[in-house]
């Protein structure tokens, strides 16, 4: 009866492995690790490109205007 329990405990936890490994849940293991040092600040990276608060300020006016 034990070693029956045992196989069928073994058998689950195979196959949610299984499962793990085709959702791709392992791909990319240091990615993450790597990307938490990037430096988001960088104008590089699109999106990061410098902007002075003016306009900043008048994009936020323009979305309150009624249009």
């Amino acid at each position: 009866m034990t070693i029956l329990i045992g196989v069928l405990v073994m058998l689950i936890v195979v196959f949610a492995f299984v499962l793990t490994v085709k959702s791709g849940q392992y791909d990319d293991m240091e990615g993450p690790a790597h990307r938490i040092l990037m430096d988001d600040d960088d104008p590089r990276i699109p999106g990061n490109s410098p902007v002075s608060d003016s306009t900043v300020v008048s994009q936020a006016d323009s979305e309150k205007k009624p249009k």
